[in-house]
């Protein structure tokens, strides 16, 4: 499974001249290239210890999700869908030797789970892009797909993101950096949503929709719910918050979009954000729907990016 490379003093630093022109990944730190070695501790991965552009370098789809489960179930969904011919057994977690995240490769396809909130997916996709650095991989596109609670539609339905935004409803990610707060742009590539969307008008078994995503730092308090341990407010005030949102043309609310926006938007990565909705926030605050309802609403983000995963690959006239 891994290409380990044996001890060697020697640097892993790519040939940076190669990346003139093309779309490479890049990252925006001057220190990396005079490392001997960079250890991707939270993936398990190194760049003395293994050869990633052997291991990485043919990938053009990334797919991210909260769930460790969810993002093993999308791997063999997309073998399937790629009908691959080595063995679902043969699709292991790179990421076995650490339980923080996991990755499964499938083709020219990295699924990797990201954990809730904010910290945790940047803390992925900080060694995830230096990973897709090492690897010399060009020409990439990375997509989350998880759940989100929607504003004022129906529960099920598939919002694409073109912007995604904070809790005052602006366009930006605040990063606490030393004792300074930097301020990012969140703008995601909105060529790709509508890419998307197009995939979308083929699959008629769900609604999909383009529309801002609100981006917390908390499940409960931070998205206005009054079923937490703590609640701060009051009903009125909860819910006049969120119809603001929607009047602001806020279709659904998560926990990761802002920061992954800004990364994958300055190391050159074209990147979206497709998400299903479990729930209309104007009109609960549980998830109470059935098991089955809500694990058939996990996969609808998974079948759309299947059909653009496929229709990227000219394999569109497949079908599973």
């Amino acid at each position: 499974m891994a290409s380990v490379l044996p001890a060697s003093n020697t640097s892993m630093r790519s040939d940076r001249n190669t990346y003139v022109g093309k779309s490479f990944v890049h990252v925006k730190n001057p220190y990396l290239d005079s490392m001997d070695e960079d250890v991707l501790y939270h993936l398990d991965l190194g760049t003395k210890t293994h050869n990633l552009p052997e291991m990485f370098g043919d990938v053009k789809f990334v797919c991210v999700g909260g769930s460790p489960n969810r993002m093993k179930a999308f791997a063999l969904f997309m073998h399937k869908e790629l009908r691959l011919t080595d063995s679902e057994e043969d699709i292991k977690d790179i990421c076995a030797g650490t339980d923080r995240y996991c990755m499964y490769k499938i083709g020219p396809v990295l699924s990797i789970s990201h954990g809730m909130g904010i910290p945790s997916i940047s803390i992925m996709l900080h060694e995830l892009i230096k990973l897709l650095y090492h690897a010399r991989c060009s020409d990439v596109t990375i997509i989350r797909i998880g759940t989100s609670g929607g504003i004022g539609i129906a529960p099920g339905s598939v919002v694409i993101t073109d912007e995604a935004v904070d809790s005052f409803f602006k366009p930006r990610f605040e990063q606490v950096i030393l004792d300074n707060i930097v301020t990012r742009s969140t703008e995601l590539d909105k060529e790709l949503a509508e890419e998307i969307f197009n995939c979308s008008k083929e699959i008629s078994n769900f609604p999909t929709l383009i529309g801002h995503t609100m981006c917390t730092y908390d499940f409960y308090e931070g998205q206005g719910r009054l079923d937490g341990a703590l609640c701060s407010f009051s009903r009125e005030k909860g819910l006049d918050y969120l119809k603001r949102a929607y009047n602001a043309g806020i279709r659904n609310i998560e926990m990761e979009s802002t920061v992954f926006a800004a990364m994958c938007r300055l190391c050159g990565l074209k990147a979206a954000v497709v998400c299903v909705t479990l729930l209309n926030r104007l009109e609960c605050d549980q998830i109470n729907s059935p098991h089955d309802v809500l694990v058939e609403y996990q996969k609808r983000p998974q079948l759309l990016i299947s059909k653009f995963i496929k229709q990227r690959l000219g394999l569109c006239d497949q079908t599973s």
